[in-house]
């Protein structure tokens, strides 16, 4: 059984604030070790439980903060970006499971460092009507090309939020939120070997057979940006509908695509940085 553990870092135990998530200073660098034990210890428990092959997905901002030496070397890492599907980089290795390891909860909630795929820029994304966060929209793209979300990680309100979405997959909290940057968290070791064995009891519990594919079909997206100026330099895009002036919308052929187009605008943001 093939195995894709999509790797974020606001989830991880011990991470609260965003200067841990950023590079260049040292509690980013001990976040990135954190993150890639837990990337790690979510490997060990898959091959424990009779994996295949695993793939390793970098899915934090420049998707190149995890240390490959401190990896099993059974596993197979994905770095670097542009990628075409991003945080789910790897699915084009046909896996039957995906794990979320270290996500968080979409953006205006009270998780910790709670977004949706740019803080800066975008203050809400809804997909059909329904308000989606990076793991909800991710986990979709994953069921479209035929992979089945099986073990999420993270704080409560990422659980409560994200589980839903998901029967049957199986959610492990590593920290409560108290706000945006605070709460309490699981040790960095303690949280590494319960996500071990919830990947080990994972796959121990999981069918061989690939989860049928999503069919494509008809989708609307509407994305509310933080500031008027981010929705005037989108809707320089002509596919996109201006609703109001924080907000724009549009439409598109699958998740995948909705999510294509949202990491295209998030591109385009930094013009405006």
């Amino acid at each position: 059984m093939k195995v894709l553990i999509s790797v974020d870092i606001e989830g991880i135990a011990g991470v609260f604030h965003p200067e841990q998530t950023r590079a260049g200073n040292a509690e980013y660098e001990q976040a990135r070790r954190w993150m890639t034990r837990e990337a790690n210890a979510a490997a060990l428990g898959a091959f424990e439980g009779g994996a295949s092959q695993v793939w390793i997905n970098d899915s934090h901002g420049g998707f190149r903060n995890l240390m490959p030496d401190l990896l099993d070397p059974r596993a197979r890492l994905v770095l670097g970006k542009p990628r075409t599907l991003g945080m789910m980089a790897g699915l084009e290795a046909a896996p039957e499971l995906v794990f979320m390891i270290g996500y968080h909860a979409r953006a205006q909630t009270r998780g910790i460092l709670a977004h949706t795929i740019n803080s800066a820029a975008f203050a809400r994304v809804t997909l059909d009507g329904v308000e989606a966060g990076e793991a909800a929209l991710y986990g979709q793209v994953a069921q479209e090309h035929g992979a089945r979300v099986a073990l999420l990680t993270g704080d409560d309100v990422f659980g409560a939020e994200t589980l839903p979405a998901f029967p049957g997959a199986r959610f492990l909290c590593v920290k409560t939120a108290h706000g945006y940057s605070s709460g309490v968290t699981e040790t960095p070791t303690a949280a590494c070997e319960a996500i071990r064995l919830a990947a080990r009891e994972t796959l121990e519990a999981a069918s061989a057979e690939r989860a049928p594919r999503t069919p494509p079909g008809e989708h609307h997206c509407e994305l509310r940006t933080q500031t008027s100026a981010f929705a005037d330099l989108f809707c320089q895009w002509p596919t996109l509908e201006r609703i109001d002036a924080v907000t724009l919308g549009f439409d598109a052929p699958s998740v995948e695509h909705v999510v294509r187009t949202l990491n295209c605008l998030s591109a385009m943001s930094f013009m405006l940085r």
